[in-house]
């Protein structure tokens, strides 16, 4: 395939190559970042690191840039390969056209350049309940057992263990099958009621969905395949899309089904109807859109339309579009756009709790601001069912992380899994984003003008001054400084770029230096720029 590639650079006249690799020469010290999230602990990139955006988004969003922290910047609308190297960037394998070039000399200014130019915000931003107070999913507490009389349970319990009411996620299984989207009738007796009660009680509600249909679901089944509206399976004898006969049966967590084609729009028609109708006869507020995942869009699956798994992972995040609340968790190419996301699942391990920060910056950096570092604690239901497991120091720590991020999301209830002590320390969190709740939703509105981050790395935020490796603590904003605790242990080291810093245990210290402090398990470390 002959690669075409636009460069762009500053002012410069445009030039067209036609060859199948590129290289792109870095500047003398020049770091690079990309958009893929799942890898944001090894960014900046030592040199040698590979990643192909095909196919490829490792469970969580991907974003085809590249930037540098001397205001290098690489895009294309479709997937490409690259290499980092000593002293350049490899380009291979690209689907499509490659632009880059340089705008200005930082990394803040080459992803300003990017976001403008190719994920220009749409001047909107999700719900503002996403933001202003905790979300709260069931699946940790429930599990494979969604039920009416347990959802209302836990949203009382909330209630009474003196957290406040936000969105409530009522996660999978609440359905009665793929494809099937009725509450359970055994399980949910009364859905409507329920979500009444909820919304009485404070509570936005919304409901997991994914684009699978149950095989089992015949008379589903026969209505979507009048207009072939799954991916199709590809064989020898069927080799195209007008041949095909039979849905494709795909591979996902939860078995085998059928997958909706969303290049088709008999298929957009069915799954919106769906939607529209959980929110017309039962007061469905949103959805919590899950899969999408590239790899489920398998090379003997033929759609109506020829698409890239990374294009079907596109379509299928439209569909948030049409509401203020949602949540994806896989995504490409959908930056500046009003969509919440959330990081993949995460172990209940110090390692993964490590990655939060990281991950969240990249989200930041790459344009999905709207972002929550998935689930305190972390998203792996099987940790917390023997209590013995439980790691509390590390369950305190995870809500340390999500506090002052753009949104937080509890799971697993505090007050069943905590001490005494590690409850209140969590309490305590969430008092210290109550402070802040002002800060963040002024910052989510402007991240919705200006595409700016909501928070950002040390190297973003003060470039030059030697921080590309400083991925423990962030800024909200250009003047709090975060530095949350990501290890077991009880003090840590805070890099304090020049100026003057005042300590939330009121504190007085001297920017351009690095300082020990200690941080008790009851303690959120934030610092305030004084100008």
């Amino acid at each position: 395939m002959r690669l075409k590639i636009l460069i762009f650079l500053l002012l410069l006249p445009v030039l067209t190559f036609s060859q199948s690799t590129l290289k792109i020469d870095l500047l003398p010290g020049e770091k690079i970042w990309s958009g893929t999230i799942k890898e944001s602990d090894k960014m900046p990139f030592a040199e040698g690191y590979k990643f192909d955006f095909y196919a490829n988004n490792l469970s969580n969003q991907l974003q085809p840039i590249l930037l540098g922290n001397k205001g290098l910047w690489v895009w294309s609308e479709d997937p490409y390969a690259f290499e980092v190297q000593k002293d350049k960037i490899i380009i291979s394998n690209a689907k499509g056209e490659v632009k880059y070039g340089h705008s200005g000399s930082s990394l803040a200014e080459a992803r300003q350049f990017a976001s403008k130019t190719f994920f220009p915000t749409s001047g909107k931003m999700p719900d503002e309940l996403l933001f202003s107070s905790p979300q709260y999913n069931t699946w940790i507490e429930l599990t494979y057992n969604q039920n009416q009389k347990d959802v209302l349970k836990y949203a009382q319990a909330i209630i009474d263990n003196g957290f406040a009411p936000g969105v409530l996620m009522i996660d999978d299984t609440w359905q009665e099958d793929y494809g099937l989207w009725k509450f359970h009738p055994g399980r949910f007796p009364e859905p409507k009621q329920m979500i009444e009660k909820l919304h009485q009680m404070g509570f936005k509600v919304m409901v997991w969905m994914c684009p699978f249909v149950s095989g089992d679901q015949a008379i589903i089944v026969r209505e979507i395949m009048k207009g072939k509206g799954f991916l199709m399976q590809k064989t020898s004898e069927k080799p195209t899309w007008e041949k095909a006969t039979d849905p494709a049966m795909i591979k996902w967590w939860n078995g085998y089904s059928a997958l909706l084609d969303f290049t088709n729009p008999a298929a957009v028609t069915w799954f919106n109807d769906q939607l529209d109708r959980l929110v017309k006869d039962f007061g469905v507020d949103g959805f919590k859109l899950d899969a999408g995942d590239m790899d489920f869009y398998a090379s003997d699956a033929l759609s109506m339309k020829p698409a890239s798994p990374n294009k079907h992972c596109e379509l299928y995040a439209q569909f948030g579009l049409r509401y203020p609340l949602n949540e994806y968790r896989a995504c490409w190419k959908m930056a500046g756009l009003p969509l919440a996301q959330r990081l993949a699942d995460k172990n209940h391990n110090w390692e993964d709790a490590q990655k939060l920060v990281p991950q969240m910056l990249t989200e930041g950096l790459i344009g999905y601001t709207f972002s929550c570092p998935d689930m305190i604690g972390g998203g792996e239901y099987r940790s917390f069912l023997d209590l013995k497991s439980i790691d509390q120091d590390l369950v305190v720590r995870s809500a340390q992380i999500h506090a002052l991020m753009p949104m937080m999301q509890f799971s697993v209830a505090p007050w069943r899994i905590l001490d005494k002590e590690h409850l209140e320390a969590i309490k305590a969190a969430v008092k210290i984003r109550e402070r802040f709740t002002p800060t963040i939703l002024e910052l989510a509105r402007k991240s919705a003008q200006t595409g700016d981050p909501i928070i950002s790395s040390m190297e973003y935020a003060f470039p030059g001054n030697g921080f590309e490796a400083v991925n423990d603590q962030f800024m909200l904003g250009e003047t709090i400084l975060v530095a949350p605790v990501d290890k077991k242990e009880t003090s840590r080291k805070v890099v304090l770029p020049k100026g003057k810093w005042l300590s939330d245990d009121g504190k007085k210290y001297k920017g351009g230096a690095s300082y020990t402090i200690d941080v008790p398990i009851a303690r959120l470390p934030y610092f305030l720029l004084s100008k």
